[in-house]
């Protein structure tokens, strides 16, 4: 797919302020690529982590572009060799699911599409979609059931269970799939599990956010946490794109971590911060999920603890615990 070192590579990363595009922009610049990335606003204050990048003064440059907006992502892509869409909401609730979480995901991806299909130079897309696109469907949830890519939520119980978000990358990897089928897009879509690890932007990320519940307390959830650490996610995108053979679906589920395994860690490692002494340890039948084709990009997976370490590091930094 992408040459060897030394030869200018230009690559474009939608909605590079999130969590995930963060590093994604990072560990691009390190590798030598120029990286074209979109934000809805290049002069915010939420660009400033990206500018402080390793190379970004030579090889980053910010475009300004809207999900919702056809056309705004022509120049992001003109002239690059490869596009990573990560640009998506990672919103779960909300009064108005259709305007504030479907179209932009399912549209927004479309809006990519189009702009990509007009330039010849790209030879691969990568799709950040979710597990959410993978899990919501009629196959029961039990112990020697194994998740893999051959699953697909079913848009109907999405709606009936109001998971949105799901609901969301679901239909935008659906849309995906038959425009780039139909113009002859060489597509690649990646569904991480929970993300964790360390983080630079400024903002909560999903993965920090379930930590952080941990911690103070929270004792909602619905099954064991699959976690994946972002430097693997990020790796596992980057393979995508320069690996020739990759193709279809890849799910990356580093772990199987259960509520009460994490609360122990949390227990030995971080008593300190634990805000309820009485966080009952609830268990729920384990699940288990294949890494059979990520392995086969070469991602070796982190295990969860230092995944949840590295997350709790940054909350403390940033001053999300005291």
């Amino acid at each position: 797919m992408m040459s060897g070192e030394g030869e200018e590579k230009v690559v474009c990363v939608t909605g590079a302020s999130g969590f995930v595009a963060s590093w994604l922009v990072k560990l691009l610049l390190q590798r030598g690529y120029t990286v074209k990335a979109t934000v809805r606003d290049p002069n915010s204050p939420k660009t400033e982590h990206l500018r402080e990048l390793d190379g970004a003064t030579e090889r980053l440059h910010l475009f300004k572009a809207n999900l919702l907006e056809e056309g705004s992502f022509d120049s992001a892509v003109d002239g690059c060799d490869g596009v990573f869409h990560t640009a998506s909401p990672v919103i779960f609730l909300s009064d108005n699911p259709q305007a504030d979480i479907v179209d932009p995901a399912v549209m927004g991806t479309l809006n990519v599409l189009r702009s990509c299909a007009k330039v010849h130079s790209i030879k691969r897309v990568v799709l950040t979609s979710s597990i959410g696109a993978m899990l919501l469907n009629e196959t029961p949830m039990t112990p020697d059931v194994v998740i893999d890519e051959t699953w697909f939520s079913n848009p109907v119980l999405c709606k009936e269970n109001k998971e949105w978000y799901s609901l969301a990358k679901t239909l935008a990897e659906e849309a995906a799939w038959k425009f780039a089928k139909e113009n002859g897009i060489d597509l690649v879509a990646i569904h991480p599990g929970t993300v964790i690890g360390p983080f630079f932007q400024p903002i909560l990320n999903f993965g920090a956010e379930v930590i952080l519940n941990l911690i103070n307390g929270d004792q909602s959830f619905a099954f064991p946490y699959i976690f994946v650490e972002i430097r693997d996610v990020v790796y596992a995108h980057i393979r995508a794109l320069e690996v020739p053979k990759a193709s279809g679906r890849y799910l990356l589920a580093g772990s199987v971590a259960q509520h009460s395994d994490i609360l122990k860690f949390l227990r030995e490692h971080y008593p300190t911060l634990l805000r309820s002494g009485k966080l009952e340890e609830k268990y729920q039948p384990t699940i288990k999920v294949s890494q059979e084709r990520a392995k086969s990009l070469g991602i070796n997976f982190t295990p969860w603890e230092v995944g949840v370490r590295g997350c709790i590091e940054s909350l403390m930094e940033k001053g999300f615990l005291s």
